[in-house]
């Protein structure tokens, strides 16, 4: 309510980006991530966000759980649900006084309240406090792979109509196919080494193929790149 975005869909990706950065710094590199299908994660069984392929591209593995499923990744939820009472947001007069009483209810789930034995989360799990793994701004230079992002990508396969142009919809873009192929249902998949998208019928005959147009390695990279 405090945000100057009606939606999450409205953040700029290299504000989210960001933001992961920041917690990267704070409490080290995870070795992925289990989010749901909403923007800018996902969509389950379709093709991966950009987002997603960036963090795919500093070799983070991404698990997408199923739709209307957040008992898949209850412990998040929970957690969410907690702190949603806990800060009372409703009461909250700024953005301010809302992160800090989000800040001040994260400390005492991690540090404070008793979890188990009597002792809180931060001593039962130490590993709460660092995953061990140093995150900075030259490590990701350094580690992100365009290559690790078309071969991830390769392995989708997507169904598709083509409409009445001649067109399919992919990553917000509408592609040319052909006349020949309009009402027909099609699969797409990625060739990572000549980067088209490859057009097959369902019999596996391949019946055309398209340069990948939509993002390269720099647009990418340049989506989720820190704001100045």
């Amino acid at each position: 309510m405090f945000s100057p975005q009606g939606h999450f869909n409205q953040v700029p990706l290299a504000q989210v980006a960001q933001q992961l950065r920041r917690a990267w710094l704070r409490w080290g590199l995870p070795r992925g991530f289990k989010v749901d299908n909403g923007s800018p994660w996902g969509s389950w069984s379709d093709l991966p966000t950009p987002l997603a392929l960036w963090m795919i591209g500093l070799d983070l593995k991404i698990q997408w759980i199923p739709p209307r499923q957040p008992q898949r990744n209850g412990v998040a939820e929970r957690s969410h649900g907690v702190t949603q009472a806990w800060v009372e947001a409703g009461q909250c007069c700024s953005r301010a006084q809302l992160q800090e009483r989000v800040d001040r209810e994260d400390v005492v789930q991690r540090e404070k309240y008793p979890h188990r034995g009597g002792l809180p989360r931060s001593v039962v799990y130490p590993g709460l406090r660092h995953s061990g793994r140093v995150y900075d701004t030259a490590w990701e230079e350094a580690s992100w792979s365009w290559q690790r992002v078309c071969e991830h990508l390769a392995e989708y396969a997507v169904d598709r109509q083509v409409d009445r142009c001649g067109k399919i919809g992919l990553y917000h873009d509408k592609v040319y196919v052909g006349l020949a192929l309009r009402g027909q249902e099609v699969i797409v998949q990625l060739d990572p080494q000549t980067l088209e998208w490859v057009l097959v019928n369902h019999s596996g005959v391949e019946l055309t193929r398209r340069r990948l147009t939509q993002f390269d390695e720099q647009t990418l990279r340049d989506l989720c790149r820190s704001p100045h």
